[in-house]
């Protein structure tokens, strides 16, 4: 499973892309700027693809447990070592959907990253109510399933640096939701760290990025 590598990256959400159009002077994408990203950073360990799909999908669909051991030194390695971190959050499914998997996969990963690093991890965030699933949905689309779904449960994070726990980061939408409550309870930063992230770049010319960005985050993109 080899490390994510991309010539271009946000400084902030870290999404690749194959040209540095979408990136202003400071090296911050569009959906960043524009204030869609709840989350400070976020930091993947390799694209959702190969061995580091059907890893996941071992864990996830197979319910082989044994591997969240081995793939939370993976999520460990994807963090920098510079980031304070005073608590790990894992992302929660709906509860009627953790009791007919049998377990939440995320929560997995962070029990294992918290025994790694020493660093408690706490099930602070409920997932309030159940929503479809997020395949096939716009960008936008994905933000407003997942709209104010999430909130935490009672619990006082004031000024707490939250390291939020994921297997995937896709559009980061659910990151996002997710770091707002966090936020709204307090949290001062959030930090999402997942084991992959989809690869969602496309190669177009400047002009046509700056449509499909328009159309994606409802916010004017002008050419640098």
């Amino acid at each position: 499973m080899a490390p994510l590598e991309a010539e271009f990256l946000c400084a902030r959400c870290r999404t690749p892309f194959t040209t540095p159009y979408p990136l202003d002077e400071a090296g911050v994408c569009a959906a960043c700027r524009s204030g869609l990203r709840s989350y400070d950073a976020a930091y993947s360990y390799a694209f959702y693809e190969g061995t580091a799909q059907k890893l996941i999908h071992l864990l996830k669909y197979a319910a082989i447990h044994t591997l969240a051991r081995p793939l939370s030194r993976r999520l460990s390695l994807a963090l920098p070592r510079d980031q304070r971190i005073d608590s790990i959050v894992p992302v929660p499914l709906h509860w009627t959907r953790n009791w007919s998997r049998g377990f939440n996969q995320s929560a997995l990963l962070a029990r294992e990253l918290s025994r790694l690093c020493g660093i408690p991890c706490v099930n602070v965030l409920r997932r309030s109510r159940r929503t479809p699933s997020q395949a096939g949905l716009s960008d936008r689309d994905r933000r407003r399933n997942v709209s104010r779904c999430f909130e935490v449960k009672t619990a006082d994070l004031t000024g707490q640096h939250i390291l939020l726990v994921d297997d995937v980061l896709t559009t980061g939408s659910t990151a996002a939701a997710c770091a707002q409550a966090l936020k709204k309870a307090g949290a001062a930063r959030v930090v999402v760290l997942t084991l992959a992230r989809a690869d969602r770049r496309i190669s177009m010319p400047a002009p046509a990025l700056a449509a499909s960005a328009r159309a994606n985050i409802g916010v004017d993109v002008k050419p640098m």
